[in-house]
């Protein structure tokens, strides 16, 4: 299993802040079912979101992520 958790406005979308989804899924897996989990609103987050696993930014979208492993999703964030 990899644990997600979600911060900020992925939270609010997702309306919780963690949960567990099976290993080996690559990240473009993982968008799709949970969007399909979550529905439409935090499916739209997750187009502009980041993406970290296991502290380490995740660029190559089609790597399978590691059993264990813990993934933020985190959208852009506004300042000031």
């Amino acid at each position: 299993m990899i644990t997600v958790r979600f911060f900020a406005g992925a939270r609010a979308a997702a309306g919780v802040s963690e949960e567990s989804y099976p290993a080996g899924l690559d990240l473009t897996q993982l968008i799709k079912e949970i969007g399909a989990d979550r529905g439409d609103g935090l499916a739209r987050v997750l187009l502009s979101a980041s993406f970290l696993v296991d502290g380490l930014a995740w660029h190559d979208r089609r790597a399978p992520i590691p059993a264990g492993a813990t993934v933020d999703v985190l959208p852009p964030f506004a300042g000031g």
